[in-house]
């Protein structure tokens, strides 16, 4: 691709200075390159832009609109790069785009909000809640927050917390249908399920020795696109659930949701991390939001 701004440098200079041999000395070129240049840029637009004397450099009427021209377009540059620049590294400004997890959006990220807008009102934030997997690069997204493993290995992450899981139902729920003793038990449960393919379907298990792991085949009448729908199920009674603690501490503290077979609970961890594209030169918007997740969180 042609270096057309970089051309244009190069002839406004030399018509500035009205000679190719003073600008070719502040460019380190050699005159005849300055030239050989300018002569390109004529031949592309077909038109005699400086006429060359031995004295000095004259510009033709088209040249003279080619200057003026290319003044405005290198000063364009200059001031879209300023722009950026300034809204990268200094202000934290412009559009935002943020997706998370319906159960963590609502209880960590909405919260917060509004102090986030207050510490930063030139910010736009573009927030989208869903459990279904994005790509992050090709949806544009600037901070991803997800739970699990992180599989893009392009991408870079920071941690904003760990929570363990529990199976959980309401106590009504529990009145009416017993409380299952054992991982088996289940079967004749009400299990809510997730309707997108996850890393694990079934639900792990503690087996009787304590020492190893058992997944069970669980099934239900109801499958839910995020652990929050779950959440508001269980509270209503529909069945039960594993989901991360961080949804439901608050349920599981006050008592309206009940955490059952613990002495099979295998302890696992569910990270969550903010995701995005890295880049050294990382918007000070993107920054700034992250920073503040890991601060308040």
């Amino acid at each position: 691709m042609d270096n057309r701004a970089g051309e244009m440098e190069v002839f406004v200079l030399a018509a500035e200075l009205k000679s190719f041999s003073a600008a070719g000395r502040k460019l380190r070129l050699s005159p005849s390159a300055i030239s050989k240049l300018v002569t390109r840029i004529e031949d592309r637009l077909g038109a005699r832009l400086i006429v060359r004397t031995t004295r000095r450099l004259e510009l033709t009427p088209e040249g003279e609109v080619y200057l003026g021209r290319a003044r405005a377009i290198l000063a364009e540059i200059a001031e879209t790069e300023r722009i950026v620049a300034e809204g990268a590294r200094v202000v934290p400004r412009g559009a935002l785009r943020v997706n998370a997890s319906v159960g963590f959006g609502e209880r960590y990220i909405l919260p917060l909000v509004p102090d986030f807008l207050a510490l930063y009102p030139e910010i736009e934030l573009d927030l989208t809640l869903t459990d279904g997997v994005i790509d992050v690069i090709g949806e544009r997204t600037d901070v991803a927050i997800r739970s699990g493993p992180l599989r893009d290995s392009s991408l870079k992450a920071r941690k904003l917390l760990e929570s363990g899981k529990a199976v959980i139902a309401a106590p009504a729920y529990l009145e009416k249908y017993g409380t299952p003793q054992h991982p088996a038990d289940l079967a004749s449960h009400n299990c809510l399920r997730f309707n997108f393919r996850r890393s694990m379907d079934d639900w792990p298990f503690l087996s009787a020795d304590g020492q190893t792991v058992e997944a069970y085949d669980i099934t239900g009448n109801m499958l839910v696109s995020s652990g929050a729908i779950q959440r508001e199920l269980c509270l209503d009674g529909v069945g039960l659930a594993r989901i991360g603690r961080f949804h439901i501490e608050p349920d599981i503290v006050s008592g309206r949701l009940v955490p059952v077979l613990e002495a099979f609970n295998p302890g696992d961890i569910e990270v969550v991390h903010a995701v995005f594209a890295g880049h050294e030169h990382l918007a000070a918007r993107i920054r700034a939001f992250i920073d503040f997740l890991v601060e308040k969180i």
